[in-house]
């Protein structure tokens, strides 16, 4: 049966109440997707993904609003998927547990491309906007291979090793994006790659004092020992000028990624510039940290600019990044 471990609130209860869901999707009792979008409630899904976007990152789901109609709905599934990997290590204690639930994900993955999805609200979503947009399944796996690895809360060992989980998992989540545009540009995906790490890095800066709070500390370890940053020193929320340097390195190298994204522009599809929407958020994020001396512990860079939406929304209405 159907784990109730998968299920955390009423609209996923809503999907597993019927006995006929609760089947296993595999053997000799496996049915087909077409059956089982009869008896699920396929709004409820939607909904559930639009909810959970909207409660774990609200500038995706600012950004997935902006989406042409065609492709909104698979925008909020991924971002949705996207949650639901990057909440696990919160969600869990011990890491093998985490690893269970990333087990899941790569089975699930395997069922929605051969049209047999578990019902789970957002495997559903995930499986209607493969089907409708043909999403590659590399980038999919891609993401939930990264995000395993990086399970543990390790720090990066170099900044290269933090690139390289940010074109895996960000970059990954912006090929599908375009995918779901209807885009497949190759100049289009060469800016994907420098949008995706600028936004992993700028993550990676935001993130700073939640981790710190949990004793983690993912800052890559090259450019803490470069500046004399201790892992202490950033756990204890510590105002000095080493932890200042090794922000000030990794935003100027946030802001070259952008700038070499930006000027590709020109021969960049107008279509795809709706999903690169949130270069707005990095860009918004480095002037503020540059006003406060590159403190990553100042209080103002925990609160969300009410400008935002405004910018994401000129900047959808002009087709630029």
């Amino acid at each position: 049966m159907l784990s109730l471990g998968h299920v955390r609130c009423w609209p996923c209860l809503q999907l597993v109440r019927s006995p006929r869901l609760l089947w296993r999707l595999d053997g000799g009792s496996a049915r087909r997707a077409n059956d089982i979008s009869q008896d699920v409630d396929i709004s409820s899904a939607s909904r559930y993904c639009m909810d959970t976007v909207r409660q774990r990152d609200y500038e995706g789901y600012l950004c997935a609003l902006l989406m042409p109609s065609e492709a909104r709905r698979a925008a909020f599934a991924l971002k949705a998927f996207n949650v639901e990997l990057s909440q696990i290590r919160d969600m869990v204690s011990d890491f093998n547990l985490g690893k269970l639930r990333m087990q899941f994900w790569h089975e699930t993955l395997e069922r929605i491309y051969n049209n047999i999805p578990p019902a789970q609200p957002v495997a559903l979503e995930l499986w209607q906007a493969v089907k409708q947009h043909n999403l590659t399944k590399r980038w999919l796996s891609r993401i939930i291979q990264s995000r395993e690895a990086n399970i543990n809360d390790q720090a990066f060992n170099s900044l290269q090793d933090l690139e390289t989980y940010s074109e895996a998992t960000q970059t990954s989540l912006l090929f599908l994006t375009l995918e779901s545009l209807g885009v497949r540009n190759v100049n289009a995906d060469h800016a994907a790659s420098h949008v995706g790490k600028a936004l992993g890095i700028f993550t990676c800066l935001r993130s700073v004092p939640y981790n710190a709070s949990h004793r983690r500390v993912q800052l890559p370890i090259d450019i803490c020992m470069a500046h004399g940053a201790s892992q202490e020193d950033i756990i204890r929320g510590r105002r000095e000028r080493a932890i200042r340097d090794v922000v000030f390195d990794l935003s100027s190298q946030a802001h070259v990624h952008l700038q070499h994204a930006k000027s590709l522009q020109k021969n960049v599809p107008k279509a795809a510039s709706l999903a690169f929407i949130q270069t707005v958020l990095v860009e918004d994020f480095l002037k503020r940290v540059r006003k406060v001396d590159f403190d990553v512990f100042h209080p103002s860079l925990q609160l969300r600019n009410p400008l935002l939406p405004v910018w994401m929304y000129w900047r959808s209405w002009r087709r630029s990044y």
